[in-house]
């Protein structure tokens, strides 16, 4: 299953992740956050009681998440997602410091852990980027019966053909060699381009 290969990736290959989420005025808020556990139904996160994301999230449980690893751009993997949060409480939390054990050096008393809990991001959709290969490779998934949100550009029947739009496509991934042309969706850069040069305004924006 991609998703949980995805969200897998967050907690073993990356794990410190930029969390987004909102404030009372609506407006944004982003803290690093690390991910404890992961799996086919979502990721767990700790956050302390006292915390200001912890009122955040008791408020308005839904969030964004992005995380990337790689040394440089050209290198790089990056995993994004947003979905609905819920308090769990402490039922992973034995679980989690097993998995992590760099949190007793934080928390390294039992009284001191009795002010964690933990979220579970349990329903979403996101998108895998990779820089690293070329062409570029991307990937939409979701997960806890949430459709993707994902969109893309696609070629119309309008199309005759011409192959301005896969002249000036930076990553080359336009087929000419089908009527309509074909956007190749896994190393499209959603940059646009072709659509801005299309003379037949064949190529529209829709989701996945």
């Amino acid at each position: 299953m991609k998703a949980e290969r995805y969200l897998q990736m967050l907690q073993k290959d990356i794990h410190s992740v930029v969390l987004a989420s909102t404030d009372e005025n609506g407006l944004p808020v982003t803290c690093v956050i690390d991910v404890m556990l992961a799996g086919q139904d979502g990721l767990s996160f700790l956050t302390a009681k006292g915390k200001a994301l912890y009122r955040r999230l008791k408020e308005r449980p839904f969030v964004s998440i992005t995380g990337f690893t790689g040394k440089s751009t050209m290198k790089s993997r990056a995993v994004t997602l947003r979905g609905e949060t819920r308090e769990t409480g402490r039922e992973e939390l034995a679980e989690i410091f097993r998995e992590n054990p760099y949190m007793a050096e934080i928390y390294p008393s039992t009284e001191s852990r009795t002010v964690l809990t933990v979220f579970r991001l349990y329903r979403g959709s996101g998108e895998f980027f990779d820089l690293s290969q070329k062409p570029v490779f991307r990937e939409a998934f979701s997960f806890g019966g949430l459709e993707t949100h994902a969109e893309a550009f696609f070629i119309t029947a309008d199309c005759n053909g011409c192959g301005r739009c896969a002249a000036a496509c930076p990553q080359d991934c336009i087929d000419l060699s089908v009527r309509p042309a074909c956007i190749r969706q896994e190393h499209c850069l959603h940059c646009g381009k072709c659509e801005e040069l299309c003379p037949r305004q064949a190529v529209e924006r829709r989701a996945l």
